[in-house]
């Protein structure tokens, strides 16, 4: 099988089930950004596969399960209104996403400013990808009422356990957070 089949030359894909539309289109948008944050976030992973810390099979476990949820978010996001979905966020997607938040947030110091995104190359790769995840979430809202609100759900909370997962990597492998400083400018 070829990579290449030369029917989105003229800047038109298929969603599932075989319907074409612009890659302009919202929805292409959309999951698109979502294979986005899903490359940033294996992008920290393989920050994180040189390095030793207490928990790291845990932590790569759980990016996996991840991964793997938002391709199904990008399957839900490329399935036209009306037709039946394949694979599905659940509830139990969000919850583990949850518990995830609260368990790493008990080894992290309260916040008391904001924090410059950056630190170990895993940590920043996982603020890049948390940025990422905002914009699926924005052009998922941008599609309408016919997105599971689950999706909307879930993308919501990934994005604010990838602000997790950084700061606890970062702390992890002892990168110290730069803190915003209102008078320093440029």
């Amino acid at each position: 099988m070829k990579i290449y089949t030369k029917t989105g030359d003229k800047g038109t894909t298929s969603l599932v089930y075989g319907q074409r539309v612009s890659k302009s289109d919202l929805r292409v948008e959309a999951y698109g950004t979502c294979d986005e944050a899903n490359s940033m976030i294996g992008l920290a992973l393989s920050y994180v596969k040189k390095e030793y810390f207490e928990g790291k099979e845990e932590f790569e476990n759980a990016f996996h399960r991840i991964q793997t949820a938002l391709f199904h978010v990008g399957a839900e996001l490329a399935t036209p209104a009306g037709k039946e979905v394949k694979w599905k966020v659940e509830e139990g997607d969000i919850s583990f996403l949850e518990g995830l938040i609260d368990k790493w947030e008990e080894s992290l110091e309260p916040l008391k400013n904001f924090i410059l995104p950056g630190g170990h190359p895993a940590g920043a790769s996982l603020h890049s990808a948390r940025t990422i995840a905002r914009r699926a979430e924005r052009n998922a809202v941008s599609i309408g009422e016919e997105v599971n609100p689950l999706v909307l759900s879930y993308l919501n909370r990934l994005s604010d356990l990838l602000f997790v997962a950084a700061r606890y990597i970062n702390g992890q492998l002892g990168e110290i957070e730069e803190t915003l400083h209102a008078d320093r400018r440029g």
